[in-house]
């Protein structure tokens, strides 16, 4: 399985960006996908999730400015972002609970390889 993160790009503070997370391979079904970012010198953290029943959750730092939704038939998961601060400037990673197997409702998390999103002010 492997997820392939897009969308990032460098663009000024106010606007907007929209990532995208497509997941690929042997894949079943997925559970939760998450948005993570990391700004250097800082820790990876929780951006939003959403689960397989479209049910969301958001970082205090970025509610009211962005949006997760997913495509299920796509095995996609988008972050709508707007209204960008400089503090948003991070690599942003994705990852996905994967059930691979129809004889088995484990799943395995799998991460993308990451977008640079870069605010200016």
């Amino acid at each position: 399985v492997q997820l392939q993160a897009s969308g990032g790009g460098l663009v000024l503070a106010g606007g907007s960006l929209r990532l995208s997370c497509a997941a690929s391979g042997s894949i079943v079904s997925i559970n939760a996908m998450r948005w993570y970012r990391q700004a250097p010198g800082k820790e990876r953290e929780l951006v939003s999730v959403i689960t397989n029943g479209g049910s969301t959750a958001y970082a205090d730092s970025v509610k009211g400015r962005f949006t997760i939704s997913r495509d299920n038939a796509k095995n996609t998961v988008y972050l709508q972002m707007t209204s960008l601060k400089p503090e948003d400037t991070a690599v942003y990673y994705c990852n996905a609970d994967v059930v691979r197997h129809t004889w088995s409702s484990g799943e395995f998390r799998y991460w993308g390889q990451g977008t640079q999103v870069t605010v200016s002010s």
